[in-house]
């Protein structure tokens, strides 16, 4: 009898899944397939940890902005699927050692109620799933998704409580100037401004540290998407982006203390205190873009001038 040549339909599942002479997988072991359940299971096993950060469950300890995080880190590797499927199957056994210390963070850190530990393991587990399935290649094809979740990792209690009161302080004062010179009746002592009739506090959530790496977040995605080429124009924009976020909470606080001041109370801390939190993020982005325009500007600018003195 002749040999049978059986096509890959009729292999077996784990035949038909095997890399090629190229070192790619063209069946169920294709890295983009073998990706998807692996990274299913992962986001089970730290659903719980989201629950917390989404503050679904009692004594969570979230800031609001860590599953905006992870959607955007989510959304940042399905576009590279492309890509990550032309990537040739190369796993590496060295990824166990980073998988097991990423899963003895967890425990330890979801045990022990300690969030850097237990939100900062996901970076370490989900790339050693990468090196397991895949290799290097994939690592560093999906480098950038996955260090962006490091803005889902708490900061440091006293390094919050150390950088909070004096960008409080910041804000409140330029907000008096801003208002005193539009000739508002306000006056200031300390993070507390007494405007009219009405007395406001400039909250930690108002202008603390976590709203500025939020918008750093915010920033470095900017960055990511728009891909200059110029060295000069990302560092320059990446500099900015620590003044543009404390302008973004200065305009915040602006507009709250506004709407407290014409409309009353209850809608200084109601609905309105929502839209001033959105009047934060797109301030913050028309000033990033703004500030990037005119790095372009300045950048056409001293080309010309760099041609001429070469």
């Amino acid at each position: 009898m002749g040999a049978l040549n059986l096509s890959a339909r009729a292999r077996p599942w784990f035949e038909a899944g095997m890399p090629d002479a190229t070192g790619r997988a063209p069946g169920l072991a294709h890295p983009a397939f073998m990706l998807a359940p692996v990274l299913i299971g992962a986001l089970a096993l730290y659903l719980p940890t989201y629950l917390d950060l989404a503050d679904v469950l009692p004594g969570a300890a979230g800031q609001g902005h860590e599953l905006i995080i992870l959607g955007v880190s989510l959304w940042l590797a399905w576009r590279q699927r492309r890509p990550l499927a032309a990537l040739p199957v190369r796993p590496l056994a060295r990824g166990w050692p980073l998988m097991l210390l990423g899963l003895a963070l967890y425990v330890l850190g979801r045990s022990q109620d300690i969030l850097l530990f237990e939100v900062g393991s996901q970076i370490l587990v989900f790339a050693s799933l990468l090196l397991l399935l895949s290799g290097v290649a994939a690592l560093r094809l999906l480098s950038f998704p996955l260090l962006y979740l490091i803005f889902m990792v708490p900061l440091p209690g006293p390094l919050v409580d150390a950088v909070t009161l004096p960008m409080k302080s910041g804000v409140s004062m330029a907000v008096e100037h801003v208002l005193a010179g539009a000739g508002y009746p306000i006056s200031r002592s300390g993070v507390v401004m007494q405007i009219g009739q009405y007395q406001l506090l400039v909250a930690d959530a108002c202008a603390g540290l976590h709203t500025l790496f939020t918008l750093e977040a915010l920033g470095v995605l900017y960055m990511h998407l728009v891909r200059h080429t110029s060295v000069v124009r990302n560092i320059l924009l990446a500099a900015w982006i620590v003044p543009i976020s404390f302008s973004a909470n200065v305009i915040r606080v602006l507009v709250l203390t506004l709407i407290t001041y014409h409309f009353g109370d209850e809608a200084g801390q109601g609905f309105m205190h929502g839209f001033a939190g959105m009047v934060l993020f797109v301030s913050a982005l028309l000033l990033i873009m703004g500030i990037d325009n005119a790095l372009q500007w300045f950048v056409a600018l001293r080309r010309p001038a760099t041609r001429m003195a070469a």
